[in-house]
């Protein structure tokens, strides 16, 4: 082969590409699994990264390696992140399921950066990965990783949609439109009352996502092998912690017992399943949204969302709530990406869980799909959307479900005949009931007045 040079591991010799920053391990694991083409997601190397620094600082306040080691390993690691690192990091996803290939490729691409800062080797496994094994690095990156990705992108993106959604309920607050369940016509609400439970749906959702934040943020870091510490400094898990805390201006702490963080994925099983749940939440906002936008004219048609493309290769004039439909996507990723990170989560066994790099994968896909797509939904959707008031007054005069307030006064199957007769013949239901009670016009309007109907009996 030409341009490629001679790296050795403890397998023995290998061909790598002649100006990779990796060696030999990492070309391995390029020649073995040949998968998929899809690298580990950017937020978990970075992560990666990340903590391969802050054990070098840890390392150095320990003595287990000399000060100027440690100042090469965390140059090489600022230098990597201010340029373009993924291009270091060509391992798929689907490898070994620690992740070792992983945690390899960084340890080897360190070295070599070091190396050349400091003018004598560093070694990827005695130096970059002093104190570490894969098996507490990988666990504790997926932690790092998901923890700075919901901070630093989906919880703000799920906050600037529930301000957007509450200025356009103040907005929207004057217009009453029919109420749908079974998506047949019921009680009228007024639109704020729609926008102000996806609202209240999507701060459930955030509670529960800043309510796991402390479990995410504790640390596999210092079980090693198998979660008893072998080869690590016993203060190791805490300075790495403080360092690392340091770096991202997050507060990590090391876990409360290794064994469970290295032997499971519990914690990146129930962030994935709040995911979801917020995906649920979405998913739900998207189709209200469709449903109140269809037609325009055989539809509800109750809104206009902004057009923002054509919406046919073949019929003119149409426009598609892309958008919507955009993030209804999203959801169903979101939950398939929750199924394939509850069997990885199963794959436990005894002192190591084994798909580690596809949980990695799921959870950091769903964080960053959530994350954009609200703010999709927010900007492009909810704040220009238009009412057409034309339309839910048209409907409001029609339905016959008002009927409903006259239940205490002359009761239920009296109501029911009101509300079929005036479906029947297409009428306005303050007629039909002026025809079969005796309640006068004025007590009727009053009664059936849909602005009041909307308070109900809060």
């Amino acid at each position: 082969m030409s341009n490629t040079r001679i790296e050795r591991d403890s397998m023995g010799e290998l061909q790598v590409p002649e100006q990779a920053l990796y060696g030999a391990q990492t070309q391995r694991a390029v020649d073995n699994f040949p998968i998929s083409g899809q690298r580990m997601p950017a937020a978990f190397i970075r992560a990666l990264i990340l903590a391969k620094a802050a054990a070098a600082e840890a390392n150095v306040e320990l003595g287990q390696l000399s000060a100027s080691q440690g100042k090469a390993i965390v140059d090489a690691a600022q230098g990597l992140l201010e340029g373009d690192y993924m291009q270091h990091f060509p391992v798929d996803i689907f490898q070994t399921g620690s992740g070792t290939s992983s945690n390899m490729n960084a340890n080897e691409v360190l070295a070599t950066l070091a190396s050349r800062l400091l003018g004598e080797p560093v070694n990827p496994n005695d130096h970059v990965n002093c104190g570490q094994s894969s098996n507490d690095i990988i666990p504790t990156t997926i932690h790092v990783s998901a923890a700075l990705t919901l901070h630093e992108q989906l919880l703000p993106a799920l906050v600037h949609l529930v301000e957007v959604i509450e200025r356009k309920a103040v907005q929207v607050h004057p217009f009453i439109k029919t109420g749908r369940t079974h998506l047949m016509d019921a009680m009228p609400v007024r639109m704020s009352q729609v926008l102000d439970g996806w609202a209240q749906q999507l701060k459930a959702n955030i509670a529960h996502l800043q309510d796991l934040l402390p479990s995410l943020q504790a640390l596999a870091q210092g079980g090693t092998a198998v979660g008893t510490g072998i080869n690590a400094h016993p203060e190791f898990a805490a300075r790495f912690s403080r360092q690392l805390s340091k770096l991202t201006q997050v507060q990590f702490t090391p876990g409360k017992n290794l064994f469970a963080l290295i032997g499971s994925q519990d914690t990146a099983v129930t962030v994935s399943g709040q995911l979801k749940a917020t995906a649920v939440s979405l998913m739900k906002i998207a189709n209200d949204l469709r449903w109140m936008n269809s037609g325009p004219l055989a539809g509800l048609g109750e809104i206009e969302l902004e057009g923002l493309q054509p919406g046919s290769s073949i019929m003119p004039g149409k426009v598609n709530p892309v958008i919507p439909e955009a993030v209804a996507m999203v959801a169903a990723q979101v939950i398939g990406n929750d199924s394939t990170i509850t069997v990885a989560g199963q794959s436990g066994n005894f002192e190591l869980n084994v798909m580690l790099p596809i949980i990695a994968q799921n959870l950091l896909g769903s964080i960053e799909l959530l994350a954009n797509s609200s703010r999709l939904l927010a900007d492009k959707a909810i704040a220009s959307f238009k009412v057409n008031e034309p339309k839910l007054k048209e409907a409001l005069s029609r339905n016959p479900i008002l009927v409903t307030a006259l239940n205490p006064i002359i009761g239920y199957q009296k109501a029911a005949e009101i509300a079929k007769t005036a479906y029947r013949q297409g009428r306005p239901v303050i007629d039909v009931a002026l025809e079969l009670t005796d309640l006068p016009r004025s007590q009727l309007e009053l009664l059936l007045d849909p602005e009041k109907l909307t308070a109900g009996g809060v």
